[in-house]
């Protein structure tokens, strides 16, 4: 199955999650059910006072911290993907 975000493949991207999580990293690959990241930066927002927007621009400014080397995430958590060059400062 061809799935949309197959062009961001190769790229970092901001997944933002239904949970109060979002997650910065690596795309690696895409299937059916679940995209994985490496590299990736998974921020709870309820360990900070920090929106979801003020957090990605801050990444987006001045790069991203990993704390996960990889992490498979569930198509169906995500929100919305983006690349995090596109990322409006």
């Amino acid at each position: 199955m061809s799935h949309a975000w197959q062009d961001c493949v190769g790229q970092v991207v901001v997944l933002d999650l239904v949970s109060p999580f979002v997650c910065v990293g690596l795309l690696v690959a895409v299937d059916r059910d679940c995209l994985l990241l490496e590299g990736v930066d998974l921020h709870d927002l309820r360990d900070t006072a920090t929106t979801r927007e003020a957090y990605v621009l801050e990444v987006r400014r001045h790069g991203a911290i990993a704390n996960r080397r990889r992490i498979w995430v569930s198509i169906r958590e995500v929100v919305s993907l983006s690349r995090l060059e596109d990322v409006v400062d």
